[in-house]
Order: structure tokens, then sequence, then C-alpha cells
């Protein structure tokens, strides 16, 4: 199997990985421009660049731009081991690194008027987008026709049906604190970047209490985002579902959140 043909694979099954590429070598180099290496989050590697120390620390870099979500490019020169060359080569090499990350998916507990509103512009933004309701009546496609997937079922299942990792965005639009509460704290057991919950700060304490009093550590609640959206004073569905989606791309791309025309940066 060629490398490019296991990182489709990879892509495919939804894995992490970093794809290193030479793409400028001068001089004497190990390898040659194309050759390529794919790194995986244990810091395993199919192919090479060149082996050695220019390889582990091309590894490193690969494993901090899986980190942080960033492409670079590396240059070395492989001439003065004394003053921290990695190789006597000779020559010199340059290296692209690039994260391929699982595809952001949306996951959208409950699938009322503002669920609804949620999804459709999600999907209009090119996230994978999952419906999950314990009402089939809800999560269904005829109701909800741009979903990629449906959930039936309660929401603390949710890990059994789907893959929940860094790059899952899981947003409660749901009818009353029963629900968030008996769903929360399953979804906080995994790795979602973002979980948020709709509602008023006064229902946000309510639930809260209720969970610390039935066992659920504080600092753990405190991954969750309540109330969820930028403050437009939004009202219609789609106009919070706007609030709502702004605020997980700050969350996926940085920025303050303020007007442009007001941001000093």
């Amino acid at each position: 199997m060629t490398l490019l043909s296991k990182l489709a694979n990879l892509q495919k099954a939804g894995k992490p990985v970093v794809l290193c590429v030479v793409v400028r070598a001068t001089g004497s180099t190990p390898r040659h421009v194309g050759s390529k290496m794919l790194v995986h989050p244990d810091g395993s590697i199919d192919g090479t660049i060149g082996g050695g120390e220019m390889e582990s620390r091309v590894i490193q870099e690969a494993l901090a731009a899986l980190a942080d979500e960033q492409c670079r490019t590396l240059e070395y020169s492989m001439t003065k081991p004394d003053r921290g060359d990695p190789g006597v080569c000779g020559g010199t090499m340059e290296i692209f690194v690039e994260p391929i990350l699982p595809e952001p998916t949306v996951v959208v507990v409950g699938a009322g008027h503002v669920g609804q509103a949620v999804v459709r512009l999600a999907h209009w933004m090119e996230y994978r987008v999952v419906v999950s309701d314990d009402r089939a009546e809800f999560a269904n496609e005829a109701v909800v026709p741009c979903a990629d997937q449906y959930h039936v079922g309660p929401a603390s299942a949710l890990s059994e049906d789907i893959a929940i990792d860094a790059q899952t965005f899981i947003l409660l639009t749901t009818r009353n604190i029963g629900v968030d509460i008996e769903s929360l704290p399953a979804l906080l057991d995994t790795p979602a970047r973002y979980i948020g919950v709709i509602g008023s700060k006064r229902r946000w304490a309510t639930a809260r209490k209720k969970m610390v009093a039935s066992g659920v550590s504080a600092s753990v609640l405190d991954r969750v985002v309540s109330p969820i959206g930028l403050e437009i004073n939004a009202e219609t569905p789609e106009e919070i579902a706007v609030s709502i989606m702004a605020e997980i791309t700050r969350c996926r791309r940085g920025g303050s959140g303020q007007a442009m025309s007001e941001d000093e940066g």
C-alpha cells in the first residue's frame, strides 16, 4: 500500500495524522524532493524523510503541529553538528509539515426549532452534522434533512454511536434542564473540543447545582459553556443559530468576537 493510500484510509477512518514532505533539497541529502513521511499521534511513522537526528526533529515538530493544528515549514542545514546541525551530509533540506485532522463535526442535541436552524447553518458551513434526540419523530431525515447522521436515543449514549474527538463540537439545544442533566455527565467524559448548553444563566446555574448535588465534579462542569452564542440580541431560531455558530467559529479560528470596526487588533 502506498503512503498516500494509507493517508486516504486514515482520513476515511477519521484518524489524525501529520504529512511531512521534502519540498527542497540541495547538495548532499539523505532523501530527494517529494519524499514523504506520515507521523501518527503516538510518534510512530510510515515512510521516511531520511532518518537520523533530522527525522527525529521533524517527528517532534509534527507532533507539535498536531497539537496546535498549524502547518509549518522546517529548514535544516546538515554541515556542522557542533553548531547544532542534525547531520554531516553537507546539504540542506526543507520539509513541509501539515496536520491532517478529522472532519470537524457539530453534534446538535435536541432537534427543536433552534436545533434545526443550527443544523441547517452548520451544514451550509460545511461541518459534518449529527442530530441527536430521544424523540424519533424529531431525529429523522424528514424533519431535519441536512444532517449527515441521526442518533435516536439519550445523548448519554452518543459515544456508542459516533466518534467524539477534539474536532467535535457538542451543542445542547434541548427542551429542558432534565435532558441536560441526563446527558452531560457522559458527554463530559469525552474529548469533545466544545460542549455548550442553550438557555439563560439561571437555567444553567440550576442544572449545574443539581448535577453537583448528584456527585458530578464542579471542576468537570467548568468545561461547559452556557449560555452559548455571541451576544447579538438574537430572537428567532435562525438568529440564535448565527450567534451559536459564530461562537463555534471563534473557538476554531480564534478572535475576540468584537465587531471588526471596534477591534483594536
